[in-house]
């Protein structure tokens, strides 16, 4: 790693504007300026930055996997080569999640994350792990294991909080029996819940919020919106998040999960400082097209890589996305119709701030953490630093 750098001749994005000629200063991984026009900085390695845009490091909340590799293979290799491919499309940290498994597999999985955290050099930085179930509705189970679903015990969680202090947050369904003890425990010990696979209706996602569970999961993705019972309607866990604005979402750009009126809609109503930017990706993120598997490589669930996206074998549902962090920019862009500044600030600063990582990471400033990205106009990566350490 160079001690000094210095990143000039670019369009320096920050999160409320752009300055149009701008330079970023880094040593030792830190980042010591960011200056309109050129300056002095003698002694450090210099990069042009030939007109293109100098962003903040993309920071991934929710991915499973990626280059023929799923975080539940239960392998240090698989972490990192997870890790490897995501850096070289902009993702600076990133958050490994689990499937809905049984205790035991998701206890290996953490101490894999510990080993592989040490050794994690040419990858996005681990920013801790993200436990998807499997504490989920059976109605919104999508493609996760119907044999693993369950209610939360007190017994099992306390046992898996208790083994890793890795764990910075958990989706669960927040009507499930003993979901909302569960979330208040996870706040007192610094955990996010989030609701996720969920078929509560406004009522129980609104008591949910009012005790700790403060963001949704993959918003629309298995989750319940407008249903009627007995002739009466009744509002959803989609319509709570847009009713509580403090509420927020975290949504799969990737363009097909979520079609460009309903992007357009999040970002109408959430807007860039409560939405989330997430690819949710499984293996099959930077590989060709063809057969896959969803979880552990040996007893996952086979599936298909088709159209930009992951189904299940009878295409009945999607089965993770396959998109990878530039992707998302593009479609928010493109397909969202989001101006660039607010596209980088979903999946940059917003995430840093429900991971309360805002003091590190999320951000092109003084005493920040080096993770930077130089990408030109159709976000296609030219230089990728993460702590200083430039990976591409």
């Amino acid at each position: 790693m160079e001690r000094k750098i210095k990143i000039t001749n670019g369009k320096v994005i920050l999160t409320d504007r752009i300055i149009p000629h701008g330079t970023l200063l880094v040593e030792n991984g830190i980042i010591l300026g960011v200056e309109e026009g050129n300056v002095e900085f003698p002694d450090s390695l210099e990069i042009d930055a030939k007109g293109n845009y100098i962003s903040p490091g993309f920071i991934d909340i929710h991915v499973h996997g990626g280059g023929g590799h799923d975080f539940m293979d239960g392998t240090e290799e698989a972490f990192l080569k997870v890790a490897e491919i995501h850096a070289q499309h902009g993702t600076t940290s990133i958050m490994p999640t689990t499937l809905t498994a049984e205790k035991d597999d998701i206890l290996h999985t953490l101490n894999i994350y510990e080993q592989a955290n040490l050794n994690n050099k040419k990858g996005a930085s681990f920013i801790g792990l993200h436990l998807e179930g499997p504490y989920f509705s059976m109605e919104q189970r999508g493609a996760q294991d119907p044999k693993y679903i369950r209610d939360p015990e007190p017994s099992e969680y306390l046992e898996i909080l208790s083994h890793s202090t890795s764990i910075k947050r958990w989706s669960a369904a927040p009507e499930r029996k003993g979901a909302i003890e569960f979330g208040k425990i996870l706040c007192e010990r610094g955990i996010l819940p989030s609701m996720a696979h969920t078929d509560a209706i406004y009522e129980e996602a609104k008591n949910a919020f009012d005790n700790g569970y403060t963001l949704l999961t993959h918003f629309y993705s298995a989750m319940s919106g407008v249903t009627r019972k007995n002739a009466y309607r009744y509002a959803g866990v989609i319509e709570a998040g847009y009713l509580h604005d403090e509420l927020d979402v975290e949504i799969i750009a990737d363009g097909i999960h979520l079609p460009a009126p309903l992007l357009k809609l999040i970002y109408k109503i959430k807007g860039a400082d409560h939405t989330a930017l997430i690819t949710d990706a499984m293996r099959g993120a930077g590989m060709p097209e063809g057969e896959s598997i969803l979880g552990n490589i040996n007893s996952g669930i086979k599936v298909i890589l088709e159209g930009g996206v992951a189904k299940m074998p009878d295409r009945s549902s999607f089965a993770g996305s396959v998109a990878l962090a530039d992707r998302l920019v593009r479609t928010m862009i493109n397909m969202g119709e989001v101006p660039l500044v607010d596209a980088v600030k979903m999946i940059t600063s917003t995430p840093a701030r429900i991971m309360k990582l805002s003091d590190k990471i999320g951000r092109l400033k003084k005493g920040m953490d080096a993770d930077i990205l130089v990408f030109n106009q159709d976000i296609e990566m030219q230089s990728i630093f993460i702590k200083g350490n430039q990976v591409k």
